[in-house]
Parts: C-alpha cells; sequence; structure tokens
C-alpha cells in the first residue's frame, strides 16, 4: 500500500510535464471574454504614459502643499505652547 503515493505522484509529474509541453494552450474565461467584446467593439488607443497637463492641472502646486504643512505644524506649536501655558504647576 505505501507505493499507491509514490505512483500518484509520478503520474501527477507526467501528467504536468505533459500539459506544459502542449503545442497549444486555451486561453484563459477572461482572455476569450475579452476577445470576444473586442471583436464587436474594439478598444481606442491608450497612451503608455498620461500627459503631464492633466496630472499638474489635478494636483496642488508643490508650494501651496508646502503653506498648508507648514501651518499645520505652526498651529501645533501654538496649541502646545497654549496648554503648557495654561496647566498648574
Amino acid at each position: 500500500m505505501p507505493e499507491m503515493p509514490e505512483r500518484d505522484d509520478e503520474e501527477r509529474e507526467y501528467d504536468l510535464r505533459w500539459a506544459d509541453g502542449a503545442e497549444h494552450k486555451e486561453p484563459s474565461a477572461r482572455a476569450r471574454m475579452l476577445a470576444a467584446r473586442w471583436k464587436e467593439n474594439p478598444p481606442g488607443p491608450v497612451p503608455f504614459r498620461a500627459d503631464p497637463e492633466h496630472v499638474r492641472s489635478a494636483r496642488r502646486s508643490s508650494w501651496v502643499s508646502t503653506a498648508v504643512v507648514l501651518g499645520c505644524v505652526a498651529a501645533v506649536i501654538v496649541l502646545l505652547g497654549y496648554v503648557n501655558f495654561r496647566a498648574p504647576y
């Protein structure tokens, strides 16, 4: 009985080598679905990278971000100073 698992492993290894060596491999379900969809309605061209002008307009400029961060730091410093000033010793 102990020979059975070894035999199953050998058969499984043979099956995997046989499947990997196949000349034609069937595409995945998603690939088949996209191929069918694109046959009727092909997708438009997509640039590799987006235009920097479009990305730049959506982002804040760097000086605005710097001003916001420095303002938050100053507010925290003032708040901590106020709390320490009011704390009884």
